[in-house]
């Protein structure tokens, strides 16, 4: 998990303008880091970019905090 995290890590960083230090795992988008609807579109669209993937709208519900994304790009980045 580790480079990819810290490459999701920088996404998430990039997309919210935040600093990203208290960043983890566990981290969830809208509970811990008050992202909105837009927000989301923008960090799936950033993972998208940066992974080179394609998430569809669905596969992109499901993915609510750091550890949702970081194990959905790891299993389909290779794919």
């Amino acid at each position: 998990m580790g480079d990819t995290f810290q490459e999701v890590k920088e996404v998430i960083k990039d997309v919210l303008k935040i600093d990203g230090e208290n960043i983890n795992a566990d981290t969830r988008f809208i509970e811990d880091l008050k992202a909105d609807s837009m927000d989301q579109f923008f960090l799936i669209d950033g993972f998208c970019e940066k992974f080179d993937l394609t998430i569809s709208d669905e596969d992109a519900r499901n993915i609510k905090s750091v550890s949702d994304a970081v194990n959905y790009i790891e299993t389909h980045r290779n794919n």
